[in-house]
């Protein structure tokens, strides 16, 4: 890069389109948009890019200084930190509505500043509404343009002159897959933004005891020795049945798409209540998003979990069995291990294992092991005792090939098999649990191998 990113802040009264809009510039979805008031409260940073120039966008909530409850002064601080670290500010209005006592509060205030405003009459859906704009020239910050952020009108306008007076580096965007993302998610209220802002040293997001309190995905990033990180706070995950159609749906398909993009999910837990089975539903989403995943039992300060007991349960009902770190947010126990320890299995799942050397571990421990005849039985496999390894239909399972599972290798699909008939096979690995290995049996097989084999999908066995 040739020249640092300039920040533009938008900013308004509630509900007068701040999202709707950053989205249309950003041309994406990433903000939460929601026809009830109140909707995005932490500032949230999105890339953009206009004629060859790259800038970044952020979205604030809306800044209502009548509103004096604690979440409301916590908003009108994000905003002000927003104001403070850009080169531009959108002031957005709702033209429709007219100017209220609320615009013009806010505009004094960037009045005051020596930042350049840009004021932006938004809801003109109507080629003929633009006079609407007109009224809002009594702000005193400059011709307010007229826009629909809802269908895209005077938008063009409006990057041109935002452009013109952030300037910025117009050299091509730096590689991000140089970064590593750590997505924080779990289920709501167990500490998520606490840990975030105790990475960060600093409340870069909105903390309240109200569960819920984050909508977005919110993306900071950090340098840790020479290395870019980027943390993902998210919003609280919970069954999609319980939340259809309202806010907390839409900001949890964002957190699941966070998930998604991660190289590590840190999943929170609440040590004061232990692992509880929404706990496992969310570390299952964070495996099958083909992140690493990382189990973290916060509020350990106060909790009376047995760290020994919450470990034998992950291992019992997740199949990858992540390692789990006890810390508090609060004190700051074992929050910086916690993020090297993100940082070292983000390595491992980047690494790759030879194929040569995972054949011959793989076939050199099958070689010493023995099978119990229980274990196939129920499941449809029969022991064959003139060999040690598992029989169907009288043929022996043969190994022909063994190789490092790709990232979007569909474990679910042949973990569907496993579950019908499953050898466990314990194998151990000198650094650890190996994971995600593919076992290519012999086309010999049959019966529910003939199926797979036909359907041309990889048999995988599950190891432990």
């Amino acid at each position: 890069m040739t020249g640092r990113v300039p920040q533009i802040a938008v900013v308004g009264f509630p509900n007068v389109g701040k999202s709707t809009l950053a989205n249309r510039l950003a041309g994406g979805r990433e903000a939460v948009v929601h026809r009830d008031a109140g909707v995005t409260r932490d500032r949230k940073a999105l890339d953009c890019e206009w004629n060859g120039r790259r800038f970044r966008l952020v979205d604030t909530g809306g800044v209502d200084l009548a509103a004096e409850d604690s979440l409301s002064l916590a908003v009108q601080r994000q905003a002000r930190e927003a104001i403070a670290d850009s080169a531009v500010v959108v002031l957005v209005v709702d033209a429709r509505a007219g100017l209220r006592q609320g615009d013009a509060e806010v505009a004094e205030i960037l009045r005051r500043g020596d930042v350049p405003v840009v004021v932006v009459a938004n809801k003109i859906d109507e080629p003929g509404d633009a006079y609407r704009a007109a009224e809002f020239h009594r702000l005193g910050l400059g011709d307010p343009y007229p826009v629909s952020a809802t269908h895209g009108h005077g938008t063009g306008d409006l990057l041109d002159r935002l452009v013109e007076l952030a300037g910025g580096p117009s050299d091509p965007a730096g590689d991000e897959a140089s970064s590593l993302h750590v997505a924080v998610i779990g289920r709501p209220n167990v500490g998520k933004s606490s840990l975030v802002n105790a990475f960060l040293g600093t409340e870069r997001v909105i903390v309240s005891e109200v569960a819920g309190t984050t909508r977005d995905a919110i993306d900071t990033e950090l340098e840790l020795d020479g290395r870019r990180i980027v943390l993902v706070d998210t919003a609280g995950l919970r069954r999609r049945t319980k939340i259809a159609g309202t806010v907390a749906y839409y900001a949890q398909l964002r957190s699941e798409r966070a998930a998604g993009r991660a190289d590590v999910a840190i999943v929170v837990c609440d040590a004061s209540e232990g692992v509880t089975s929404e706990d496992l539903r969310v570390a299952e989403l964070a495996m099958r998003s083909g992140c690493a995943t990382l189990v973290a039992l916060n509020k350990w300060d106060i909790g009376t979990t047995d760290h020994e007991d919450a470990t034998a349960r992950l291992e019992k009902r997740l199949r990858l069995r992540p390692p789990v770190v006890t810390c508090s947010a609060l004190s700051g126990r074992n929050v910086p291990r916690l993020l090297e320890r993100s940082i070292e299995l983000a390595d491992r799942r980047a690494s790759r294992i030879p194929t040569p050397e995972l054949n011959r571990f793989v076939h050199d421990r099958l070689q010493r092991l023995s099978f119990s005849r229980n274990a196939y039985h129920s499941a449809g496999w029969r022991f064959d005792e003139r060999d040690i390894r598992p029989a169907l239909e009288g043929q022996v399972v043969r190994l022909d090939h063994i190789t490092s599972a790709d990232d979007d290798c569909a474990l679910d699909d042949v973990l569907e098999l496993a579950d019908v008939a499953r050898p466990a096979v314990p194998l151990e690995c000198a650094d650890g649990i190996l994971t995600q290995v593919q076992l290519l049996p012999a086309l010999a097989c049959s019966v529910a191998l003939d199926e797979v084999v036909r359907e041309k999908r990889n048999v995988s066995l599950p190891l432990t």
